[in-house]
Order: structure tokens, then C-alpha cells, then sequence
């Protein structure tokens, strides 16, 4: 493939990432933003939330290893010189690293003086200098594939790891716009200690993936799902300090739910796309999305999700709040 740096590119494509704890609404926020005509999305492109491919449905309900769609998007990776399959899509650094590397990897992100650190000894390993050029250049070729599939100018990714955005942030063929996407963190906190009931689609036999499991092993105890939820954002933070901020802009689950025309058009123009064409009705949209199980739904309809205020006990939010209270208020949350 040659060096990435030394790689001649057409011209950069525009991606919009968005930044957030995991279930903080970013499916739904991606396929919203998916039904602008302009604007195209397939959920996460890390692809680390699949787990079996060969059940894991695309939101098409296909198996997505057969999905017609991303049979081609792997046809147009080829013409770019890429060997490409949603089960082995290569484009997460963690995953495809070393695990000299991964070990480097897994702290989250922590500002510049540690990323430096971070970077000087990632630089010692030489799979790494061989494996990031690779990663970032399928990365750009993905992105540059979607929209020539989708035949829409920007791509979103809804994968919301600081780190995989710090990385994105230096591909010479993206032009990345950061969505930082914030929801309660008692909300959130809540989807951690039972995912499949709360943060997955309404159908129990569509949930874990589609395969109808009920995803136990996963499940976090308050004290973990409140430090999860922290640990996101003290992350969010840190990478945002290094951005422009005129690349950035933020935007609430609870907002979006209110009014999601109002914050649609706002969003619209942040990225630099048409304001005027909200869909509403967004699963009318022909979508292929990989994250979170609403992708299965079939309604519409927006609707807030604050079921943490009847399921958590009065102990439960204490606890929460003894652990990641500070930084929900300094969000806005009280």
C-alpha cells in the first residue's frame, strides 16, 4: 500500500464523529442524522460490538455478513485495494494491534502530556509503525467507499471512543467534526447494569445483536456502571481540550428527544449540510447500521427514556452520586 503519510488523496472526506459514553442515544442521533440526503451512516465503524457475525443482524434485519449492502461497500473497498468484511473490517486500532500495543492502548485518554508518553512508546513497537498506517488508510477508504455506495458527501461514526478519535483526528484523508453527545448519567448508568433491558431493542427475541440473548455476563454492578460512565467523559474531555472548538459542538440526549427538529437543523448546520430536511419519519430511510439494538426497531418515534428514576433504589443513586455526582452536575444534571 505504500506510506500513508506519502498517499495522494483526491480530497478529504467530511466525517462527523460522535463522542459520548456508550448508550448515551448515539444510534439513535446516527441514523437521524443518516436520513439527511446528504449525510450517510452505518453506526459504529470500529465494528467491535458484532460478536458472532454470522448472527449479528444488520438493521436491514439481515444477517449482516449477507447483508446485499455491505457486500458492496466490501465490492468498493476492493477497487481501492482493500480486502474488506464487516467481521474482519480491520479499522479498530485496539483490536488490530499488538498486544504490546493493546496494552498501550487501553488506558482512555488523558491529555496531551500522557498521550505523548502513550505515543513514544507505541513508536518502540515496530508492528505498530507497520499496522497504523494500514488501520488509518482502511479507515479512509471505508469512509470514501460509504459515501460512493450511499451516494451521499459525509460519513458519520458513531463508534465514541476518545481514543479512536484521537487517531481519526490525524488521518490525512478525513476532514472530522466532533458531535459530543451527553446524556444523565443515571440514565446511562442504568443501560450498565442491564443492557439488554434497557439498552437494547423493545423485541426480546431482536436483542444481543439480534440473536434474542440476554446478554448476562455483561451486566455491571452501580459502583462499575457509575465509574464507566465517568471515566467516559473525564475522556471526552480530555481529547475536546485539544480541539478547536469551531470543530466541535455538543448536544443532550434529553434535548434531542424534546425537540429534535430544532436540534436536527442546528446539528445540519454545524456539519455544513442543507438545514432545511428533517425526516422524521427516519427508519423509512434505507439504513445499515451497526450499534446499539434500537437499529431493530420499527417505530419512529422519539421518545425520552428516564426509567432510571423508578429502577434505581434510593441507595442505588447515592452511590452514583458518591462516585460520579460532581461530574453529572458539572454537566447540568441534578
Amino acid at each position: 500500500m505504500g506510506c500513508f503519510h506519502h498517499m495522494e488523496f483526491s480530497e478529504r472526506t467530511p466525517l462527523v464523529y460522535i463522542l459520548a459514553a456508550s448508550h448515551s442515544g448515539s444510534t439513535l442521533l446516527a441514523m437521524l442524522l443518516g436520513s439527511h440526503p446528504e449525510i450517510c451512516t452505518v453506526g459504529e465503524l470500529k465494528f467491535t460490538s458484532i460478536g458472532d457475525a454470522d448472527e449479528y443482524r444488520c438493521s436491514c434485519r439481515e444477517e449482516i455478513g449477507k447483508c446485499a449492502f455491505w457486500l458492496a461497500v466490501g465490492e468498493e473497498m476492493a477497487r481501492r485495494g482493500f480486502s474488506f468484511e464487516v467481521k474482519n473490517a480491520g479499522t479498530d486500532f485496539r483490536s488490530e494491534a499488538s498486544p504490546y500495543a493493546r496494552r498501550l492502548l487501553r488506558p482512555l485518554h488523558r491529555g496531551p502530556a500522557l498521550e505523548w508518553i502513550r505515543d513514544a512508546a507505541l513508536s518502540l513497537s515496530p508492528s505498530w509503525r507497520t499496522s497504523f498506517p494500514e488501520i488509518q488508510m482502511r479507515n479512509a477508504a471505508l469512509a470514501a467507499s460509504l459515501c460512493k455506495k450511499t451516494e451521499k458527501r459525509v460519513v458519520v461514526d458513531s463508534s465514541k471512543v476518545g481514543i479512536r478519535l484521537k487517531y481519526l483526528l490525524r488521518n490525512i484523508g478525513l476532514d472530522v467534526r466532533v458531535i459530543r453527545l451527553v446524556r444523565d448519567g443515571r440514565g446511562v448508568a442504568l443501560t450498565y447494569t442491564d443492557p439488554a433491558q434497557f439498552a437494547d431493542a423493545q423485541d426480546p427475541a431482536l436483542r444481543g445483536g439480534g440473536t434474542g440473548k440476554k446478554r448476562e455476563g455483561e451486566r455491571l454492578p452501580i459502583e462499575a456502571a457509575a465509574r464507566e460512565w465517568l471515566r467516559s467523559n473525564q475522556e471526552a474531555e480530555a481529547i475536546l481540550r485539544g480541539i478547536d472548538p469551531g470543530r466541535c459542538t455538543e448536544v443532550r440526549y434529553e434535548e434531542l428527544c424534546a425537540d429534535p427538529d430544532a436540534t436536527l437543523v442546528r446539528l445540519f448546520s454545524f456539519i455544513g449540510v442543507d438545514p432545511a430536511p428533517v425526516v422524521r419519519n427516519f427508519r423509512n430511510v434505507e439504513q445499515h447500521v451497526v450499534g446499539n439494538g434500537m437499529r431493530l426497531d420499527t417505530t419512529s418515534r422519539i421518545r425520552l427514556d428516564e426509567r432510571w428514576k423508578t429502577a434505581f433504589s434510593t441507595v442505588d443513586l447515592d452511590v452514583f452520586d458518591s462516585i460520579a455526582g460532581n461530574m453529572n452536575i458539572k454537566m447540568g444534571y441534578r
